[in-house]
């Protein structure tokens, strides 16, 4: 059992192979006596790097879109950022996805969590859109880099409004979240 152990397999899959073996042991027992001799490998929990810092000083917009009834494109545009984990480091991934259509318009991946990593992003999802001004709502969560100077000016640029999801609440941002989830 010491040899199965070694391998990292795990006790039910250890019971099996010492079944196939001829000798009788239950799962229960062999995690008893894994317990015993201390040969359970314990899992290390994953590292997941953190996407978004909401504890800042920059300014936050209440969250005017919801319960907004879509009825065509370029009304409610939805941006969020998740990591991409590489073999050797972690990517960052920042979207900006239509609403109403739930395509993904801009899009941008780096190395780092600069705000030039969102608004790489949102010049993407304008140059492809080209809105109207004073049309298009922009939501996204209160992370730093759509709060700092730099985002909320540039959606001013374009007559875009800002607005931003509560406090730990995922269900505000919920249409970028459900892409990201993919």
């Amino acid at each position: 059992m010491v040899a199965l152990a070694n391998r990292h397999y795990g006790y039910r899959r250890i019971a099996v192979l010492l079944s196939r073996e001829g000798w009788r042991a239950n799962h229960k027992r062999v995690l008893r006596l894994m317990r015993e001799d201390n040969l359970l490998c314990l899992r290390k929990s994953p590292f997941v790097p953190m996407t978004t810092d909401s504890r800042h000083d920059w300014c936050i917009v209440p969250n005017l879109a919801r319960g907004l009834q879509l009825t065509d494109i370029d009304q409610l545009w939805v941006a969020d950022i998740t990591y991409v984990h590489l073999a050797e480091e972690f990517a960052f991934l920042a979207i900006v996805l239509d609403a109403f259509s739930r395509k993904v318009i801009g899009w941008a991946i780096a190395t780092h969590l600069k705000a030039e990593l969102a608004i790489e992003a949102l010049d993407m999802a304008v140059a492809a859109r080209r809105p109207r001004p004073d049309r298009v709502i922009h939501h996204s969560d209160r992370g730093v880099q759509y709060a700092c100077a730099d985002y909320p000016a540039r959606l001013a640029d374009h007559g875009i409004q800002p607005r931003m999801s509560r406090v730990g609440n995922p269900y505000d941002n919920a249409k970028a979240e459900r892409f990201m989830r993919t």
